[in-house]
């Protein structure tokens, strides 16, 4: 599968360095410097080009930057038509410390807004990034870990279902787009047991329904 990443911070520089070592062709894009684009390309054995190059390249993208770079991303990125879109960004004010929209809404339905003609899914968002090596590394030798996926078109849930195997994860279906204004609350709630309790962040999770 052909993989657009659009953001290659910590999140979109992982999952994109695994995601190419399970075979998939894999284009960065959305970095401070070019070289950085180039750097991870080299590293990685993918790609590295503008935003609409990787939106025109792939089969499925990543998005993954801040919320505050999101106008300028999409603005790049154009109508995102027919495209599959896996989400992974929360939305967080400039520090880091709040969300800035909540539980009347969410950072995942304001995107679907945005640009309408996509299929967004929203996955990762609730794992700190820390714990994707870890995790591949580990791919096949345990139970895996979960990640919740939420989004409102089924066929392109299906794809970021198969990507998130790939990472070594398990998907967990919890539900429709809207599920967002919990979880972007639960991605709060992990993010500080990752970052504020002893132990290291590369924290997951694993949900069990007891019979």
């Amino acid at each position: 599968m052909k993989i657009g990443i659009l953001g290659s911070g910590l999140m979109g520089s992982q999952l994109g360095r695994i995601w190419a070592a399970s075979r998939h062709d894999v284009l960065f894009s959305y970095a401070r410097n070019k070289t950085k684009l180039d750097m991870l390309a080299r590293e990685y054995g993918a790609l590295s080009g503008r935003v609409d190059e990787a939106v025109r390249y792939a089969d499925a993208l990543l998005l993954a930057v801040h919320w505050s770079r999101i106008p300028d991303v999409l603005e790049q990125a154009g109508s995102l038509k027919d495209k599959i879109v896996l989400n992974c960004s929360v939305p967080l004010n400039d520090a880091n410390t709040e969300l800035v929209l909540g539980t009347n809404t969410s950072g995942a339905e304001e995107l679907a807004r945005m640009r309408p003609e996509a299929r967004w899914v929203s996955c990762f968002n609730t794992v700190p990034s820390e714990a994707f090596a870890p995790v591949f590394a580990r791919k096949g030798q345990m139970p895996p870990p979960q990640v919740l996926t939420y989004g409102d078109d089924p066929s392109a849930k299906k794809i970021a279902q198969k990507l998130i195997r790939d990472a070594g994860f398990e998907p967990l279906d919890a539900g429709p787009l809207r599920t967002a204004r919990f979880a972007e609350p639960f991605a709060m709630v992990t993010a500080e047991l990752a970052y504020s309790h002893s132990g290291g962040p590369a924290l997951t999770y694993r949900f069990t329904k007891l019979r």
